[in-house]
């Protein structure tokens, strides 16, 4: 699609008016007019206010002109998958796995490794051949050349593990010691937990970014334990295969 289709289209969508539209975006219902006959294109600042908006990417704005790929893992992106800045706009160098609410998860290219790995593997590629391939691929990415500048020199890791070990020493049974956190979405780790009164309840925001792990139970069985956690509070669960009938074993604020 061109920019002006995108932009009507998007307008439309969410049920604006030209003019509710520059009102908005702090422009005139004639300069919303002629981007949507193609006549012109809003200019930088105007395009990240849209962005903002619409919760799309400038890339998107523009109708998709380049591919988009994680400058971390070099996963392909799409508006559902970009991290975010400090300030909630769209980072489109960066998975939202990757970079968080303006901070790089990843400092060991090891451990994002061996986190990549069961994502790709499959009948017609194998372990070995994703672990080479990511060996090979990673250090041509812009974080990782870069690494050096944009590291936050070890800040994130050693908030990590601090809640590694606030966890550990909270020595809940049938639970292993905790070795390492990984950045999980929301969205994939929001489990409905039952109440008393039969209602379901989720305690996450599907839009946020956690650290967190399953680890099987020390005492075996079907059920795993989840950890996630954050700068606010530590959560602890359990569930079965999938997700399935999840029990809350801890909640406490930080």
């Amino acid at each position: 699609m061109n920019t002006k289709d995108v932009l009507l289209e998007l307008r439309t969508k969410n049920n604006m008016s030209q003019d509710d539209l520059a009102e908005k975006v702090f422009v005139t219902r004639q300069a919303v007019s002629r981007w949507e006959t193609g006549e012109t294109v809003p200019n930088t600042e105007t395009l990240k206010l849209l962005s903002n908006l619409y919760n799309v990417s400038i890339n998107t704005l523009l109708g998709s002109p380049h591919k988009l790929i994680c400058q971390c893992c070099g996963m392909p992106l799409d508006d559902s998958i970009i991290g975010r800045n400090k300030d909630g706009s769209l980072n489109e160098d960066y998975c939202k796995w990757c970079y968080a609410d303006g901070t790089y998860t990843y400092s060991d290219m090891d451990n994002l490794i061996e986190v990549c790995i069961p994502n790709m593997v499959n009948e017609n590629f194998t372990e070995d051949q994703a672990r080479e391939y990511l060996k090979q691929e990673l250090p041509k990415l812009e974080y990782w050349k870069r690494y050096e500048e944009l590291s936050d020199d070890g800040q994130f890791e050693a908030f990590k593990k601090k809640l590694i070990d606030e966890i550990n020493d909270l020595h809940i049974e049938g639970l292993p010691r905790v070795e390492k956190l990984n950045a999980l979405v929301g969205s994939y780790v929001n489990l409905e937990y039952p109440l008393p009164n039969g209602l379901k309840v989720k305690f996450l925001d599907d839009n946020v970014t956690y650290l967190g792990n399953q680890l099987e139970s020390v005492f075996g069985g079907d059920r795993c334990f989840g950890i996630l956690a954050n700068m606010d509070f530590i959560m602890v669960c359990t569930y079965e295969a999938e997700g399935a009938n999840p029990e809350l074993v801890l909640y406490k604020k930080r």
